[in-house]
């Protein structure tokens, strides 16, 4: 890992609040570490934690009866993720990512795709990369590959780029591309439920096949289905420099 982000998300030796520490050991976003706080489930040293205490090194933080520890090293993966696998941190469910992945380090998913989509997907253990990525103002980017059941006019891709009614509000407009007789590419700056199929069906397609090739400056490239690798610290370089130029 280069010794950028070593130094910008190296743990911290003094006291740290209890939601970062969870946030950054993977176990959550911060949003939902003090949702966990509050419940109760999150213990100090066997006593029952406060929204916005602070620890320090060497105290035993537990989430119900597992401890938590913070990582030694960030890990941010891009994976490719299969059809018919749910973007989900519960265990139990037979087809989640956490299962299919079954990573030794655990990491969440920094952006859903649907169970019928499939495509890059990028995990980590680092929950302030998964907030910062997350927040819808800062318009990252993230391209798609879509096949519809008819053939395509330019009606339909004008109606695309310039803002679908959908789940009572209008798209952002987009860039979108004719790739062939049925497919184009699109590309949003927001993360709406199922976003790219509510668009095309408020337009009169359905979408048979659905691709995420890109997020912000990660591709998919030939990453294998099912398959997974660590990124480069050329891309986490500047994957850094993308969230740091956003403003957060």
């Amino acid at each position: 890992m280069s010794n950028r982000i070593k130094e910008e998300f190296e743990q911290k030796k003094g006291p740290v609040r209890l939601n970062k520490f969870l946030s950054e050991s993977g176990v959550c976003s911060r949003r939902e570490a003090d949702r966990l706080i509050k419940s109760g489930k999150v213990t100090v040293d066997g006593k029952r934690a406060a929204v916005g205490m602070k620890i320090l090194p060497g105290q035993v933080i537990k989430v119900g009866n597992k401890r938590v520890s913070r990582n030694d090293e960030m890990v941010v993966l891009a994976v490719n993720k299969p059809a018919g696998i749910i973007c989900t941190q519960e265990r139990r469910e037979r087809n989640s990512i956490v299962r299919f992945l079954d990573f030794p380090v655990r990491v969440t998913y920094a952006g859903r795709l649907d169970k019928d989509s499939r495509g890059l997907l990028l995990m980590t253990n680092n929950g302030d990369i998964i907030n910062k990525m997350m927040r819808a103002r800062n318009r990252h980017e993230k391209e798609y590959k879509v096949t519809v059941d008819k053939a395509l006019t330019s009606d339909f891709l004008e109606k695309m780029s310039s803002g679908v009614s959908i789940l009572d509000t209008v798209t952002r407009p987009c860039k979108v591309e004719k790739l062939g007789k049925y497919t184009f590419s699109i590309i949003l700056t927001q993360g709406l439920n199922r976003q790219i199929r509510r668009m095309c069906e408020a337009c009169g397609y359905q979408v048979k096949d659905l691709v995420r090739i890109r997020i912000m400056n990660i591709e998919l490239g030939r990453l294998k289905e099912g398959e997974y690798r660590k990124l480069t610290d050329a891309e986490l370089n500047r994957l850094y420099k993308q969230l740091q130029q956003a403003g957060e």
